[in-house]
C-alpha cells in the first residue's frame, strides 16, 4: 500500500509538532522544509529516532530543498514570520504573502494535485493569497483557523461548566481572531444545549476569552506563540482528508455565493474528505451571527485590500 505523504513548510514550533502528531498517529510520511539550513534536517532526525521508542514507522525528512517534496498529497504551510507582542495581524501581512506566494509557487511545481492547509497568519488573506498563485480550485486551498478556535472555545466551556472537554461540541465561524464568531446557539454539552448548563454573562466571557486565546499565549510566552494547539488542529484536518473521513470542521474556505459572500475566505463549517473541501455546510444564521459575519468577512476584505492596493 502507497504511504501517504505530507509536506510541512516551515519547521518552526508549528510545523515540528504538527509533524509530531501526524508521525505518533502513523498518518504519512513527513518531509519537513524551511529556508534555514540545518533546523528541519536536526528537527526530522531527532524526530526519526523517536520512531524506536514510540514504536512509530514512518519517514520522517528534513530538507532545504522542494525538490524532496514531490508528489505530497497534502501540503500544510505554516511559513511566515510569528507575530511579536505589540504587533498586529496587519503589520504582518505584506512580509508574509511575500513568503506565502514563494512557497505556493514551489510546492505547486512538485505536487500539482496537492491539497493545501494554510495556517500562515493573517490566515484569511494567506488562504486568498495561496489559491491565487496555485490556481487550484478552492476545494484544494484550506485555511485552518477554526478548528483551534473551536477547541480553545471548548476547553474554556469544559473548564467552566467542569465537565469533560469530550462531550463539549461548539465550533466558530468568521475570521480566525478578535472578529471570530462563536456559534454559541449551536454548542453543546452530550446534545444538551450550553445554556442548560452556563449562565448568559459566563458564555460572553468564554466567547471574549476564545477571541483573545492567542494574545493570551502569546502574552504569557513573551518570546512566541501558541503551537500545541496549532499543530494538533492543523492534523486533525490532515487526518480527515487522508482517511477520507467526511468531517464536518471549522475550516476557512473560499466562499462563492454561500452566506452571501463571493470569492472571500471565510470561516464555515465544512465536509473533509479525499478530494480536500467536499461541501460547505450552510446553516440558517439569526441576525445578530449574520452580522457578526459581515463584520469579520469585512475584516478579511480590508486585508484582502491592502495586499491588492
Amino acid at each position: 500500500m502507497h504511504r501517504p505523504k505530507v509536506t510541512i513548510v516551515g519547521a518552526g514550533n508549528v510545523g515540528a509538532t504538527a509533524a509530531h502528531w501526524i508521525v505518533s498517529k502513523e498518518l504519512a510520511d513527513v518531509v519537513l522544509v524551511d529556508v534555514a539550513e540545518g533546523i528541519p534536517q536536526g528537527k526530522a532526525l531527532d524526530l526519526a529516532e523517536a520512531g524506536p521508542v514510540e514504536g512509530f514507522d514512518c519517514r520522517v525528512t528534513g530538507t532545504n530543498d522542494y525538490a524532496a517534496t514531490e508528489n505530497s498529497d497534502v501540503v500544510v504551510i505554516t511559513a511566515g514570520l510569528p507575530r511579536k507582542p505589540g504587533m498586529s495581524r496587519d503589520d504582518l501581512l505584506k512580509i508574509n504573502a511575500k513568503i506565502v506566494t514563494e512557497v505556493t509557487q514551489n510546492v505547486v511545481k512538485y505536487s500539482p494535485q496537492t491539497i493545501l492547509l494554510i495556517v500562515s497568519n493573517p490566515l484569511d488573506a494567506m488562504s486568498h493569497v495561496a489559491l491565487k498563485v496555485s490556481k487550484f480550485p478552492r476545494e484544494r486551498v484550506i485555511g485552518m483557523a477554526g478548528v483551534l478556535d473551536s477547541a480553545r472555545f471548548r476547553t474554556f466551556v469544559a473548564e467552566a461548566a467542569g465537565v469533560s472537554v469530550e462531550d463539549v461540541y461548539g465550533f466558530v465561524y468568521g475570521g480566525h481572531g478578535d472578529t471570530m464568531v462563536p456559534m454559541t446557539r449551536y454548542c453543546s454539552i452530550a446534545g444538551v444545549p450550553l445554556e442548560k448548563f452556563l449562565p448568559k454573562e459566563k458564555i460572553d466571557q468564554i466567547v471574549d476569552r476564545a477571541r483573545n486565546g492567542g494574545i493570551e499565549i502569546v502574552n504569557l510566552l513573551k518570546t512566541g506563540s501558541a503551537f500545541y494547539a496549532p499543530s494538533a488542529s492543523v492534523v486533525q484536518m490532515v487526518e480527515a482528508i487522508l482517511k477520507d473521513k467526511k468531517r464536518i470542521l471549522p475550516c476557512a474556505v473560499h466562499l462563492q455565493g454561500e452566506y452571501g459572500f463571493k470569492d472571500l475566505y471565510v470561516g464555515v463549517l465544512a465536509k473533509l474528505g479525499r478530494n480536500g473541501m467536499e461541501k460547505v455546510i450552510e446553516l440558517d444564521l439569526n441576525e445578530v451571527e449574520k452580522a457578526a459575519l459581515e463584520k469579520s468577512a469585512q475584516s478579511v476584505r480590508d486585508l484582502v485590500k491592502v495586499l491588492e492596493g
